[in-house]
């Protein structure tokens, strides 16, 4: 079973054939339609995004798509992941795109006989997010190789710090990592300081703080003005950044946290632009798997 639960399961040909279709599917190109599939979203934690461009890309390829709600599911009677998920195969679901708050929830489905993609587990891997980060900095540079990417935000707690730093490594980009210690992860990369690096950005990738995921963290050390002036993207950095560079988020956005409220919107700001190619790059994969499966 071909499954998408991390960037780990895409070769760096895949990576590359998935970014060139998703913008052939954006500039036009008719996409596969498959009207006898089955596909239900499972998802354990709030979406917008994430959930909603699945929705889209489901339709514009012609799929049935199952609702399911995790409250008025059997998961409020103590129903297992891997009960739900067996069900729902039993019952002819083809696909299913599953969010989760624990990590690597995959482990649990490996006797499913259906192909699952992971839209998110908790604080480990989100590869569609990841893959359309991917398309959006293509679509800019038209390449990877030494590009200089920064990534500043929650990165212990960022499933998307972890796909974008395995994947565009290995596409030959430089990441470097800006955080407040307590939500550092030495073993993801180097941490720098904004202001040291920010003239040299090519890519100055924001990410939300998550407050859901710090029940054990001390989240009041500092005000949101002191996070903003610190570690987030003011308006004087901005102006710091090369002609050519672009900020990138995956949202939702905390305004004047991450990044100024002036600045979402700004000449450099491709964060509306990722959320649109987020629905091509999802109608990508799902081809993908469709094609790997043999459905």
């Amino acid at each position: 079973m071909k499954n998408l639960f991390s960037m780990a399961d895409l070769t760096d040909i895949e990576i590359k054939a998935l970014i060139k279709r998703a913008i052939e599917l954006k500039n036009g190109t008719s996409p596969l339609k498959r009207e006898d599939l089955y596909i239900s979203n499972l998802f354990f934690e709030n979406s917008t995004r994430t959930k909603k461009s699945f929705e889209v890309a489901e339709r514009k390829l012609g799929m049935n798509l199952i609702n399911f709600e995790a409250d008025t599911s059997s998961v409020k009677k103590g129903e297992t992941l891997y009960d739900t998920c067996k069900t729902l195969e039993m019952i002819g679901i083809d696909i299913l795109v599953i969010r989760h708050s624990q990590n690597e929830y995959y482990k649990e489905l490996e006797n499913l006989g259906i192909p699952v993609i992971n839209g998110g587990d908790g604080s480990g891997e989100h590869p569609s997010q990841c893959l359309l980060d991917l398309m959006t900095i293509y679509e800019e540079f038209g390449k990877f190789e030494n590009l200089d990417v920064v990534i500043a935000g929650d990165i212990k707690n960022s499933r998307v710090a972890r796909s974008n730093q395995k994947a565009l490594t290995r596409l030959g980009a430089k990441v470097k990592f800006i955080a407040p210690e307590m939500w550092q992860d030495k073993s993801l990369g180097e941490f720098v300081k904004f202001d040291d690096v920010i003239e040299n950005v090519d890519v100055c990738m924001l990410l939300r703080v998550q407050h859901e995921r710090h029940e054990d963290d001390n989240k009041r050390s500092f005000s949101k003005e002191d996070y903003h002036r610190e570690y987030g993207l003011t308006v004087e950095r901005y102006w710091k950044l090369k002609s050519d560079a672009i900020i990138m988020h995956p949202a939702p956005v905390n305004r004047d946290v991450e990044i100024a409220d002036e600045l979402v919107e700004a000449e450099k700001s491709k964060i509306f632009e990722q959320m649109r190619n987020g629905m091509f790059m999802r109608q990508a994969i799902l081809e993908y798997i469709i094609e790997k499966n043999k459905l």
